[in-house]
């Protein structure tokens, strides 16, 4: 089932999340849906707060990046089959050289910006079988995983930008919360004007 992609300006965007158990009611249907809601807005990641669950949960399928130029050979391997869910997770380690990489969001279209992240990071999660696992991820990768991750922790990537960066966007922001955009998949606005 396709879920509405909240946007921006909506508050269960920056709540705090809660960790989940195995017995999370619904839950194999609750990834089922998030990963077609992801698949129908074209998106690489989604984070259960973006389809209104203030709940530690978000997945990940990095496969479009697979003809990505800029990758290596091998970089471009581990893409092709990088498809994962992320339960309760906690980012333990950031490292290297920060980085720029022009970045977007389901829950903010029409907006892309660079942002700065560490290349590296070693990351402790509960996969969909509530499997631990403790992994080092870096490169594309890393920086879909940060990206989702600063979702359940309530942080937006326009977060990150400059104080000037964000004077610049502040206008399409307000438009987006107000529904004044063009998408192609199914949304919530927090300050749409009711149809009467």
């Amino acid at each position: 089932m396709i879920l509405p992609i909240i946007a921006y300006g909506d508050p269960v965007l920056r709540k705090e999340t809660k960790e989940i158990s195995k017995d999370y009611p619904n839950l194999d249907a609750v990834i089922s849906n998030m990963f077609e809601t992801m698949y129908e807005a074209h998106g690489i990641g989604l984070a259960a707060p973006q389809v209104n669950m203030p709940i530690r949960l978000f997945i990940v399928d990095a496969t479009p990046f697979e003809d990505d130029e800029d990758l290596t050979e091998e970089e471009r391997k581990f893409v092709s089959t990088f498809k994962k869910v992320f339960i309760n997770a906690q980012i333990v380690e950031e490292s290297g050289d920060e980085w720029a990489f022009n970045e977007g969001c389901l829950s903010i279209p029409d907006v892309r910006e660079d942002v700065f992240r560490q290349p590296n990071i070693t990351i402790e999660y509960l996969d969909e079988n509530f499997k631990k696992h403790k992994e080092n991820f870096s490169g594309i990768v890393a920086r879909i995983i940060q990206h989702e991750y600063d979702h359940i922790e309530g942080i937006l990537f326009t977060d990150k930008l400059s104080p000037l960066k964000k004077r610049l966007i502040k206008s399409k922001l307000t438009n987006i919360s107000k529904g004044k955009v063009g998408i192609d998949y199914k949304m919530k606005f927090p300050n749409a004007k009711k149809k009467r």
